[in-house]
């Protein structure tokens, strides 16, 4: 008989995940590259769904031009989405699936590629703010999603295993980054994402329905 250790935690991605914030993502890049006169490749949001801002940097100026350092185009990216942080709120089924977890006696913690700024910011704005929670932003590691470290690093925070924790995203980069942890992985699509596809090895949630699939799985 195959002994299956139990799920202690769940680890959320953010960004459209715990908070209905990739519009607005966007929206503040647009603001940033409209002030420049520039504008976004075609399909550039889809594509960067989940990637850090270093890797949105490095698509910008080989595909858009960007004239800015990548300093720069941080500090501007960021005043562009604290303007707009009245914008942000809970993604639909969130605070369901937080119940889930609490009722299967689980923890969970936050593990984003946003910067730190953003991270405590978004959290603020859902009243997540608390001492006890157990957050990684990518600030705290050398290299953010879809490398398995920010995970990793969260196991640890936890004082656990990887086949103790869940991961919960809404991206392919997020799922991989579960994924080479050695986590298992529930990729949990946006209704407007469709598309989107989380690798071999991942369950996926229907986009309103996340808790029916983590109370089975807790």
């Amino acid at each position: 008989m195959q002994f299956v250790m139990k799920i202690e935690a769940v680890l959320f991605d953010m960004d459209g995940t715990l908070v209905d914030s990739e519009g607005t993502h966007h929206r503040a890049l647009s603001d940033v590259l409209d002030g420049l006169g520039l504008a976004k490749p075609a399909g550039f949001d889809a594509a960067m769904t989940g990637q850090s801002l270093r890797a949105v940097y490095e698509h910008l100026v080989a595909e858009a031009g960007l004239p800015l350092s990548y300093a720069e185009l941080a500090t501007a990216k960021y005043r562009a989405f604290l303007d707009r942080i009245g914008e942000l709120h809970w993604r639909p089924g969130a605070q369901q699936a937080l119940a889930a977890v609490a009722e299967a006696g689980c923890a969970f913690a936050v593990v984003t590629n946003s910067d730190r700024m953003l991270l405590d910011a978004s959290l603020k704005v859902l009243g997540l703010t608390r001492p006890d929670l157990i957050t990684v932003s990518r600030n705290d590691v050398r290299e953010g999603k879809p490398q398995p470290e920010p995970y990793l690093r969260a196991a640890w925070l936890l004082s656990l295993t990887p086949a103790q924790c869940l991961v919960v995203e809404d991206s392919q980069a997020g799922a991989t980054a579960g994924l080479a942890a050695g986590m298992t992985v529930i990729g949990w699509p946006e209704a407007s994402r469709p598309d989107m596809s989380f690798g071999a090895g991942a369950l996926v949630a229907p986009p309103h329905d996340l808790a029916r699939l983590l109370a089975g799985l807790l």
